[in-house]
């Protein structure tokens, strides 16, 4: 049965979309979700499914979600090995000094395509570095995260695909999950 790892856009943003962890652990298993586990506030969510249809998968989450919290956060779902390759392609991966609470990666809900890809590296991101590779966007922040000179509304402009972004630790914790579950 294949491991899904999910995340779920714009939630516990201050008093933004509240969701409790052991709440959304219930509605997933609700809806014949299997080993549901999460990981901190933010809407992370490792998990089991017979399902292998992931637009209607993201679908069911969603409006379960909705009908148990009255928000429908976006549901960005990747499998193990779809998360496996997106860290293979980490374009800081043998460049020294990258702090991992400083690396993004953004997950994309689906493939923009080249041409917006292409616009999406246009944009300005100094001091920032931006690498968009396929579903995934590689952002690299040297000041940190807390208020950075990218423009995060024009690179999701320019995609028209909404997307998750988790820093490196918490991008490898969810794979040590994933990792976890597959071999349980």
């Amino acid at each position: 049965m294949p491991v899904y790892i999910a995340l779920l856009r714009g939630v516990n943003l201050l008093s933004h979309n509240r969701i409790k962890m052991d709440t959304l652990r219930r509605v997933c298993e609700s809806i014949k979700l299997r080993d549901v586990q999460t990981y901190i506030q933010s809407g992370n969510i490792v998990f089991r499914t017979k399902e292998t249809d992931t637009a209607k998968l993201a679908a069911r989450m969603e409006r379960a979600i909705e009908a148990e919290f009255g928000c429908r956060p976006p549901v960005i779902l990747r499998t193990t090995s779809q998360w496996k390759d997106a860290i293979a392609r980490n374009p800081f991966a043998a460049r020294s000094g990258i702090e991992p609470n400083k690396l993004l990666v953004v997950f994309l809900a689906d493939d923009p395509g080249e041409e917006a890809r292409a616009k999406a590296r246009g944009i300005p991101a100094a001091p920032e570095e931006l690498h968009v590779l396929e579903r995934e966007l590689f952002i690299h922040y040297p000041n940190g995260m807390a208020r950075p000179k990218l423009n995060m509304a024009a690179i999701e402009r320019a995609l028209k695909v909404s997307g998750s972004g988790r820093n490196w630790n918490s991008v490898m914790k969810l794979l040590e999950m994933a990792e976890r579950l597959e071999t349980a």
